[in-house]
């Protein structure tokens, strides 16, 4: 599924409308966590991440991980700094009230797996 048709799906806010590259991108895979380390040796290369960390090591991460977007959850928003180097990126950053297991569940609901599914 396009990531433009996920962030629809479940109704994300948009914190980088300005990166239009990935919203076609095709979304099979995510991953859910708060371990940047954790995401840099499993999250899947064009997928998802789910996390409740919102700060610059993020998208440092995310970037090197080669993930399409991120998904905060639990109604957590970047600040300006991190908007902006996720745009310089080309990194998508969404966010969501709902809480990761939610997101997750709502994800796969969808069709995005999981990296090793």
């Amino acid at each position: 599924m396009k990531l433009e048709d996920i962030a629809g799906e479940l109704g994300l806010a948009d914190f980088t409308p300005d990166v239009t590259g990935n919203r076609e991108a095709e979304i099979d895979r995510g991953y859910a966590s708060d371990l940047l380390s954790d995401v840099l040796a499993h999250a899947p290369e064009g997928g998802v991440l789910v996390t409740l960390q919102v700060h610059l090591n993020v998208i440092a991460v995310a970037s090197h991980a080669e993930l399409a977007a991120v998904v905060f959850a639990g109604s957590r928003k970047p600040d300006d700094e991190v908007i902006a180097k996720a745009v310089a990126e080309g990194l998508s950053l969404y966010g969501s009230p709902s809480d990761t297991f939610d997101i997750v569940g709502s994800l796969s609901a969808l069709g995005v797996k999981g990296h090793h599914a």
